[in-house]
């Protein structure tokens, strides 16, 4: 384990403002509840700021409308989320398998790996797939033919890249599968949950753009874009053709429905229904018991004008409280 490191030297490499004494040796992070001494934690809410009294840490990050709130050795940051995010990853260097190729994993011939990648045990890399620099395949991930991962990338046990889009026709009340000819392209530094799944496209690859995040149980259906630096937290769904634009954020158990638009930095909280493209930047929340079909397209169009209602309700109540001083 690296360290220990002095707040002055945790500063020095990562920024921030040192309050206190910068002498102080830090070995390791901790929360503000467990945290003991040689530990740092941090502090980001202030819901949570009636910790730092109780808190046992040597030091805590926290940002500037907090510094006042304890007499600790302290870093003070903009972000301190992130600077912690950061400490975390000086004490604590992300641990990848060795590089090479495991002897129980299966990689084609005509696949393309890159330099000291490390392909785990179980693995399976299809024909004329390709992985990318420094990239860490954990055991039993699947990448199917012609599916191409960037550098960096972290790809979690389960992970399947490159399966068939869900792509069907329907003749005479038969279902005939649409041959899945397209592939993957995932760009650098993403990393991909366990057992999460990303389809292959029908004619067009699905694009994960660069360093996008995917937790775990994720489905990617197939010709999705999902833009750079967005993160899914576990199982959402995405459903076929769905372009997800830049810096978004998807809560856990989303669902997008397909053929939709969600532009840059929009937020969707957990178990959200999204059902028509996203044009504007913001956080969009809903959810909405089921019903037959007719029924609550009927009830969703009168939901969406309540607003509008409650509007023109206290207008007419305004109106009327008017008259009726006027009659007096």
């Amino acid at each position: 384990m690296p360290g220990p490191f002095t707040l002055a030297q945790i500063a020095s490499q990562l920024g921030g403002r040192v309050v206190g004494d910068r002498q102080i040796l830090i070995r390791q992070v901790g929360s503000l509840a467990q945290a003991g001494g040689g530990q740092i934690a941090f502090l980001s809410d202030a819901r949570h700021r009636s910790g730092l009294s109780a808190t046992r840490a040597s030091a805590v990050v926290l940002g500037p409308e907090a510094e006042a709130s304890t007499a600790l050795p302290r870093i003070v940051h903009d972000n301190p989320y992130a600077y912690f995010a950061r400490v975390s990853q000086l004490f604590n260097p992300v641990t990848a398998q060795p590089a090479g190729v495991h002897p129980a994993a299966i990689v084609s011939p005509s696949a393309r790996l890159g330099a000291r990648v490390s392909i785990g045990a179980g693995c399976v890399i299809g024909d004329g797939a390709a992985v990318g620099d420094d990239t860490c395949l954990y055991p039993r991930v699947v990448v199917y033919h012609g599916c191409r991962i960037g550098a960096r990338g972290i790809v979690h046990s389960g992970a399947v890249i490159g399966a068939d889009g869900f792509g069907i026709a329907n003749e005479g009340g038969r279902w005939l599968k649409i041959p899945q000819i397209g592939g993957v392209s995932i760009g650098d530094d993403v990393e991909i949950g366990a057992n999460t799944t990303i389809d292959r496209g029908t004619m067009d690859d699905t694009v994960v753009e660069d360093g996008v995040k995917l937790d775990n149980q994720i489905q990617i259906g197939h010709n999705c874009r999902i833009g750079a630096h967005t993160a899914m937290a576990g199982c959402v769904a995405v459903a076929g053709s769905a372009d997800i634009g830049s810096h978004c954020s998807i809560g856990a158990g989303a669902l997008i429905l397909g053929h939709l638009s969600i532009c840059d930095h929009v937020n969707v909280s957990a178990d959200t229904v999204i059902s028509r493209s996203i044009r504007k930047p913001g956080t969009y929340t809903g959810m909405f018991p089921f019903d037959d079909n007719e029924s609550w397209a009927r009830n969703t169009a009168v939901v969406r004008q309540l607003a509008k209602l409650a509007d023109r309700v206290r207008a007419l109540e305004k109106r009327a409280q008017g008259q009726g001083g006027g009659d007096g």
